[in-house]
């Protein structure tokens, strides 16, 4: 069976539902629930990835689901009204479907099809919180929220703009709103150091034209076989002369189509041109192998606009600099306020049900933060104190043993 984690929140949904019922007319469960709906829905259960007796787990939950709809829709419609009732109903069409035999199916990708992630419901206390993921490791349930901080050399550090957004939502599309209450504010950088997630170049030259801002973060790389691979040539190797509008390959062969720039699906993606090759170019050249696997077509080209490309290279030129990487070291500061967000403050517990709230309770722990660090720090018109020395450099002071007063990188 495939991850099964979709059925914990049906099992939920209908205790949620029973919870819902019980409080406002506890004599319709007469006859309807019974030992084996208290062992099911007794407590609260954590079913995990790979419940056991998977089938018949997907079967019973179908089956309580839609008996207790139908029950509530024979005592009339406003038992169906209940904000528990209208989630159960909707996490039911969301996992399950109904063949030509009319029998309940549990769906799949393949079997019935699923809904977006940006619309599956994944809990019935909370119909707006979203599944999502960062990486391999990173998975949770709820919302996102975007945190923006000044880093400047002297002087305390304060939060300067939150956003609460769904989970699913792409960091980068986050940035615009951004740079646009900043900018409202009187706050707005000269240059915004974020994470690899909010960089494209459709990002970096939005912010330079519309607010002169110097966006800095990595880049995404080059997703390429032959630059994953280290092998064969990549798109570097080949020659762009964008007033001809042609490309020449390593071996001087030269392109026989220009096409778009084709606009993307994404509003953080960059327009693509691509310049095609013939077969008749390609399937003669002595080094195809390392420029394409294909063994029926030919090789094709894609690269942004020329304006676009020139500030690719220059950018991914200037991070491999220890300037530019010193310099982004800086942004270290924010993992550290997310940190104290998340284990200092329950920042990943929500006390409320739904964004909006949400975001409130993300404002009022910024404002918490910002009071805490202010009153902590040294006035404005007075020097920050001197780090203390360690119980070490007193030891070293105490017996006369000279030691570095200030940071000094040691080389060996």
């Amino acid at each position: 069976m495939r991850d099964l984690t979709r059925l914990e929140p049906v099992t939920e949904a209908v205790r949620a539902a029973l919870e819902e019922l019980a409080r406002a007319a506890p004599h319709l469960l007469t006859g309807l629930v019974d030992e084996e709906w208290g062992r099911r829905y007794g407590c609260q259960m954590r079913l995990g990835k790979n419940p056991t007796r998977p089938k018949t787990r997907i079967l019973a939950a179908s089956e309580d689901a839609c008996r207790l709809l139908e029950h509530l829709q024979q005592q009339g419609p406003d038992y169906l009204s209940g904000l528990q009732a209208q989630a159960l109903r909707q996490i039911v069409l969301q996992n399950y479907y109904r063949d030509d035999k009319d029998r309940l199916r549990w769906r799949t990708d393949t079997d019935g099809g699923l809904p977006p992630s940006a619309v599956a419901i994944v809990s019935p206390y909370d119909i707006q919180a979203r599944y999502a993921r960062r990486g391999q490791v990173t998975r949770w349930k709820g919302f996102l929220v975007h945190l923006t901080e000044t880093c400047a050399p002297e002087g305390t550090n304060v939060i300067t703009d939150v956003v609460t957004t769904p989970a699913t939502t792409h960091d980068a599309h986050v940035l615009p709103g951004i740079h646009t209450r900043l900018q409202r504010r009187g706050l707005l950088p000269a240059e915004h150091l974020v994470d690899g997630g909010y960089t494209s170049l459709v990002q970096v030259a939005q912010a330079a034209r519309e607010h002169q801002v110097t966006l800095t973060g990595p880049l995404p790389g080059n997703p390429t076989r032959q630059h994953r691979e280290n092998e064969g040539f990549g798109r570097d190797d080949f020659r762009i002369d964008f007033d001809r509008r042609q490309v020449t390959c390593p071996q001087g062969q030269v392109s026989k189509g220009w096409h778009g720039p084709y606009p993307t699906s994404s509003p953080t993606a960059a327009p693509l041109i691509v310049a095609r090759f013939t077969k008749g170019q390609c399937q003669p050249c002595p080094v195809r192998s390392q420029c394409t696997t294909s063994s029926d077509s030919a090789r094709n080209v894609g690269f942004p606009p020329q304006e676009l490309l020139d500030l690719q290279v220059r950018a991914r030129t200037e991070q491999q600099s220890p300037a530019w990487r010193t310099r982004y070291a800086v942004r270290s500061g924010i993992e550290g306020t997310i940190c104290e967000f998340a284990h200092g403050h329950g920042m990943r517990r929500c006390r409320y049900r739904g964004q909006t709230k949400t975001h409130l309770q993300h404002v009022f722990t910024a404002i918490a933060v910002n009071i805490e660090r202010l009153s902590a720090g040294p006035l404005p018109d007075e020097p920050s104190p001197p780090r203390p020395p360690t119980a070490f450099q007193n030891y070293l002071d105490h017996k006369g043993i000279p030691r570095l007063r200030s940071w000094q990188a040691v080389s060996g």
